[in-house]
């Protein structure tokens, strides 16, 4: 990444990916778009939220639009932001909004606040102008059917068997050498109401810092524990990325946590890796594409 310190790393989600084309495709939308943005000069922070934004309309994923739902077939979702310097904005439990990673970003920029949640992060959204949106689709309605009619409970670890595709995030460094994550979550089908995972919690699934930055995957409840984003992130003050994210999770691993990581560190170098079955990712670094189902493209 010398010379051209530019570059753009995004995850699907960890767990099961059964659509692995679908997932690639999405994937491949968001890092192109948010990449082009980067040749553009546009900042990292720019760059993480768009790709978030862009898989977040996509019923693919579960975030924003098609969202899973929890016990009682609602979509709570969660989003945060955070740059390298220290600024963070968070949402948690938040509905009826189309994109939460934008309403996130406003909490940043908008407020003196780091994270707002349930029905006072939906009141700040529709006072800055963002409409109602039911981001529910029949593919989770369904989903939730079938939790129900197996009788598994939603708060006990066989859930992670349930999982399809997770959490999306996105990892930028911009050419000034700066960095920004970005994550977003629909959450874990059957969960509580109220429940809160990783993605808006700092240095838990989401975090930057000057040594680099990482977007996590996974099962919340164990990334949280472990405050995962943060782990990887400290590990690269004195460790490449890639060395840092496999001993990160080789953690995780030990203590039977489903999850993965993205992120880069401050020198260029970028990171990714799962301890789950699949996790659906893709980078774009020296105008060169790399997709988990398809390879290098030119």
């Amino acid at each position: 990444m010398r010379g051209s310190p530019i570059g753009i790393i995004c995850h699907g989600g960890a767990g099961t990916i059964n659509d692995k084309q679908a997932a690639a495709e999405g994937l491949e939308e968001a890092i192109g778009q948010s990449y082009r943005l980067l040749r553009q000069s546009a900042d990292a922070m720019q760059a993480v939220v768009a790709a978030v934004r862009i898989m977040e309309d996509n019923p693919v994923f579960n975030c924003g639009t098609g969202s899973n739902l929890t016990v009682e077939g609602r979509a709570e979702m969660d989003a945060a932001v955070m740059t390298q310097d220290g600024r963070f904005g968070g949402v948690c439990c938040i509905t009826d909004v189309k994109n939460p990673i934008l309403v996130a970003e406003k909490v940043m920029t908008e407020t003196d606040h780091l994270l707002l949640c349930g029905s006072g992060a939906v009141s700040f959204a529709h006072k800055l102008g963002f409409e109602e949106f039911d981001v529910i689709t029949e593919r989770s309605r369904r989903r939730l059917e079938k939790l129900r009619q197996d009788g598994k409970s939603p708060y006990f670890p066989k859930l992670e068997k349930m999982m399809n595709s997770g959490t999306v995030g996105a990892v930028a460094i911009d050419k000034h050498v700066k960095l920004a994550v970005a994550t977003s979550s629909g959450g874990i089908t059957g969960r509580l109401p109220g429940r809160i995972g990783d993605s808006a919690i700092m240095g838990a699934g989401t975090y930057a810092g000057p040594s680099g930055a990482v977007s996590c995957t996974g099962h919340g409840e164990l990334v949280i524990k472990m405050m995962l984003a943060k782990d990887i992130v400290e590990r690269m003050k004195t460790l490449p990325a890639s060395i840092a994210v496999t001993l990160g999770l080789s953690e995780a691993k030990r203590k039977k946590g489903m999850c993965g990581a993205v992120g880069f560190d401050a020198r260029g170098g970028l990171c990714f890796g799962h301890t789950t079955k699949d996790m659906a990712y893709g980078y774009m670094v020296a105008d060169r594409l790399f997709m988990f189902t398809k390879g290098k493209k030119g």
